[in-house]
Order: structure tokens, then C-alpha cells, then sequence
């Protein structure tokens, strides 16, 4: 029976959605008052928890479509010739809350969702082919640095040139972030990069390791510092009305999906560590291959059941598909869905944004807080002799690798060209171009000059000077010529060298 007018939680006509009862028109609300007690209760549990990291961001639906053709590399059936899989993609800042500006400087998530007939492939990485660590020990240190003060509950330059400078594997990163494309002009103008390695393999088992890529169709467009600010005060929300509204007006962006392959062999004896996540594959070691279309093409219905709840995960591969030595990405594969957990609940992969599309799928996972998917009285355990369906592989696995040696503390072993100053130098001198260049120097010495104290500022200027040493006295003398040599009094430590 349908009725005018709003219903309760339980779909009865509601009372009222003005007033509340009360004894008289003076008196006290009445306890029984069930629809106020529950429009109250829902009011008060209607924010979850935000994510600790990418909190800020929007995103979109749409499909990836395969034009090209790396079948003879992998099995996966959304990377077949031809094959077109239904998408949703978020974009994010790292380190800001929900209310945060667009326009910080800071690296931008790039978080893709795809529902394959073998169940959900995530591909969780940023709009940076690198990150600041290689170690994910390191993790909740670098973010807790980005974050705010106990004491002042601000954000502190100082808190993150401290860590940077302690830890000069960020140099690659930190130069991308401080470059051009620290602020991208919207989220349709910048790439996205899986960043990690991951591992491809076909039919037969053969391995090969791979890199992906999404570039712009639309171009690599960026702001200024000085327009980024300006937009920060303008419309906070810049990015996000962006991409709303360009899909709103039929402007439907999209990406090139490339990828970079390397044989597997090649892996153990390349002049790089491929694994790690501070570093590039060159590409004139590993071009880029043509692989198909990420199209955007549907804004959500509702911003807080589809993105907000939206839960992206490197754990979620398919069968084609796996993981690598990558330290960054291994530590990742636990914590994403762990975090999830938390967040949204046990059963988060119930939401219907979460939940996979394979007809007929079958999980050992049962019941806990709101379960709303079941298989009735079917068995809980395997093996069991009511022809339940369960995996039981034994012995070697398709999607492993080989490994030994005793056990250490220690993020990889140094190869010939594993330092962590040359990549980032390499940026600075043969991508940037002078004015590019110029407006590095500006970002750097602007940040330094936002409350770094010594010694973690001369620190800075040796890290910069290890990165490029011409960029590194532009970087001191621009910071010195504003402060007129007087530094504020910092943490008291012994000088430590950079590298």
C-alpha cells in the first residue's frame, strides 16, 4: 500500500517531518516519539569513518575497452582483443581531510575499479609513476609527517622536509611533486600510473612483469602555485565540479591504457631494481605498448553510496594477473582491505558498488555485521560432501616467483644504477625545460621558506644539491636571499649527510 508523504526506516507513513510531540505545544518531547528518535539516531551516525589517506576526491563510471592486442602475455579476460569491462574511477588528494582544497600540491590518486566477468580487478596507483618510500615499514611515518600537529593541529612544512631529507629515496617523488605537475589543471588533465610492478602470465604459465599506464587524451595541463591558490579560495571543490559537469555536458574524458613489459628473466640482472616503487623503467629500455581506452562516461547517482563507499584494493586481482617482489605494493595488498574493514564494515565488499559481477560465484566468507548477501543452509567449511564447490590447489603457483636467502631488515639489494639521486637528476636537467626548471626552484624555495627550520633546512639544501647541484645553490641562494640569512631556531640534532 503506498501512501503521500515521507515514510520511517521501516517504510510507514511518517508522522510529521516539521515537529516533534511534545506535551502541548510548550512542553517536553515525549520519549515514544519514534520517528523523531530515529530521524535523530540516523543523524548522528550518518558520517563513517573518512580515509586516513585520499580522503578528498570524486569519480566517475565508465568502460574500458581493449584495442590492442598482449594476449600472447596474459590470460585475463578484460585485457583480451575486443573485450570492453564496466569501470569506475576516483581521484584524490593524498594528504588532505574531506573539506581540503582541489588545488594543494600534492600527489593525486588515480584509483580504477574494474567489474571482469572473473570477479573485480583494482588498480589502486596515482597520477606519479613513483612514490616517496620503497619500504612499507615507512608508510604510516611518511603520512603521519604530511599530517596535522598533535600539539597546534596544523600542518607543518617542517614535519615533512624532516622526513623527506631522512629519507632520500623521496628525492624522485618530491621532485615530480614540486615540479609542473604537483597541481594538475583538473583531473582529466593529468595521467594516472599503477606505479607498483605487477606480474602478467598466459595460458601456459609464462611470466612477464609489467608497469601500467594511463595517459591523458586530453593533455597534461597544470596550474601554478599562484593559480592554485587562487582557486583554493575561489571553489575548493574545483576538481570535483570539473569532472562532474564535463561528463554532465557530454565531455567525456579519457585515457590511453599503455603498458611497459619485461620479461621476466630480465628482471633479476637489469641495471635497476624493478621492484622498486621510487624508481622508472626507462622508457627506451621498455616502450610503451598500446593497449586499449578508459573511457568516463556516468557521473554517480549519489556521491556517498558510490564514491564515498567505494572501496579500492590491490588484493583485488584476476587470473592473468599478480603481484611482484614490490615491498610497497605486498605491504599494500594487507592493509587497503584492512582499512576497508574498518571503514565501511566486515561485509564492505557487499555494497553494491563493491560487488563483484560473476554469476554463480561462491565465497566461504559468512555472516557478521550486516550480511545481506547468503547462500542459505549451504556449508560453511571445506572440504565437504554436499558438493559445495572449493579451491584446493597444491604445489607451485602461476602468479609466484622465486626468492631466497636468509631473513633481513632491508629494502633490496643495491644494483649499478640504484641510487636515489640519478633518476630525479635526470628529471630536473633532461625533462624539465628552463622556465620548467625556473618555476621548480620557485616551488621548492616557497615551501622551505613555509617554516622549515635548522638544521632541517641546510639538510634540504643538500638534498637538492645531491638531486642536481646547480638546482640545489638556485634552491639555497632564492631561500637565504628572502630570509635574509636569519633561520629560526629548530630540533637540535647531529648533522647527518644525505645519501
Amino acid at each position: 500500500m503506498s501512501h503521500d508523504g515521507s515514510s520511517t526506516g521501516t517504510g510507514a507513513p511518517a508522522p510529521s517531518d516539521r515537529n516533534s510531540l511534545t506535551v502541548g505545544p510548550n512542553g517536553p518531547i515525549l520519549l515514544h516519539d519514534h520517528h523523531f528518535i530515529e530521524q535523530m539516531a540516523h543523524f548522528n551516525r550518518e558520517r563513517i569513518p573518512e580515509r586516513n589517506v585520499h580522503a578528498k576526491g570524486s569519480g566517475a563510471f565508465g568502460t574500458l575497452e581493449i584495442t590492442g592486442d598482449i594476449s600472447r602475455y596474459t590470460c585475463a579476460a578484460a585485457l583480451q582483443p575486443g573485450a570492453t569491462t564496466e569501470a569506475l574511477a576516483r581521484f584524490s588528494t593524498v594528504a588532505g581531510e574531506l573539506g581540503s582544497p582541489d588545488t594543494w600540491r600534492d600527489p593525486r590518486g588515480f584509483a580504477l575499479k574494474f567489474y571482469t566477468s572473473e570477479g573485480n580487478w583494482d588498480l589502486v596507483g596515482n597520477n606519479t609513476p613513483v612514490f616517496f618510500i620503497r619500504d612499507t615499514m615507512k608508510f604510516p611515518h611518511f603520512i603521519r609527517s604530511q599530517k596535522r600537529r598533535g600539539g597546534n593541529g596544523l600542518r607543518d612544512n617542517d614535519m615533512q622536509w624532516d622526513f623527506w631529507t631522512h629519507n632520500p629515496e623521496s628525492a624522485h617523488q618530491v621532485t615530480w611533486l614540486m615540479g609542473d605537475r604537483g597541481i594538475p589543471r583538473t583531473w582529466r588533465h593529468m595521467n594516472g600510473y599503477g606505479s607498483h610492478t605487477y606480474l602478467l602470465y598466459n595460458e601456459t604459465g609464462e611470466k612477464t612483469w609489467v608497469k601500467f599506464h594511463f595517459i591523458s587524451d586530453q593533455g597534461v595541463e597544470c596550474l601554478t602555485q599562484e593559480e592554485a591558490n587562487r582557486i583554493a579560495g575561489e571553489d575548493s571543490d574545483h576538481h570535483r565540479r570539473d569532472l562532474y559537469e564535463s561528463i554532465e555536458a557530454g565531455e567525456h574524458p579519457s585515457w590511453t591504457l599503455k603498458v611497459q613489459l619485461m620479461p621476466y628473466e630480465e628482471a633479476m640482472t637489469y641495471r635497476i631494481n624493478p621492484f622498486d616503487l621510487t624508481k622508472v623503467w626507462p622508457h627506451g629500455d621498455y616502450p610503451l605498448v598500446d593497449v586499449g581506452t578508459l573511457r568516463l562516461d556516468r557521473n554517480p547517482e549519489n556521491h556517498f553510496a558510490q564514491i564515498e563507499q567505494a572501496a579500492f584494493e590491490p588484493s583485488a586481482v584476476v587470473p592473468g594477473i599478480g603481484f611482484s617482489p614490490d615491498k610497497m605494493l605486498l605491504g599494500r595488498v594487507f592493509a587497503y582491505a584492512d582499512t576497508h574493514r574498518h571503514r565501511l564494515g566486515t561485509n564492505y565488499l557487499q555494497l553494491p558498488v563493491n560487488r563483484h559481477r560473476v554469476e554463480g560465484a561462491y565465497t566461504y566468507q559468512f555472516d557478521g555485521a550486516m550480511t545481506f548477501d547468503h547462500t542459505g543452509d549451504r556449508s560453511k567449511y571445506a572440504p565437504n560432501s554436499y558438493g559445495e564447490p572449493y579451491s584446493d590447489l597444491t604445489g607451485p603457483v602461476v602468479d609466484g616467483w622465486e626468492t631466497d636467502g636468509e631473513m633481513v631488515r632491508e629494502a633490496y639489494t643495491l644494483r649499478a644504477d640504484d641510487d636515489d639521486f640519478s633518476q630525479p637528476g635526470t628529471l630536473v636537467r633532461d625533462v624539465f625545460d628552463d622556465a620548467a626548471r625556473d618555476r621548480f626552484v620557485g616551488n621548492v624555495a616557497g615551501h622551505l621558506l613555509g617554516g622549515v627550520s635548522e638544521p632541517i633546512l641546510q639538510r634540504a639544501f643538500a638534498y637538492w644539491s645531491s638531486v642536481d647541484a646547480e638546482i640545489g645553490r638556485r634552491i639555497e641562494d632564492a631561500v637565504r636571499a628572502d630570509q635574509g640569512k636569519d633561520v629560526a631556531p629548530g630540533p637540535t640534532e647531529a648533522e647527518e649527510p644525505i645519501g
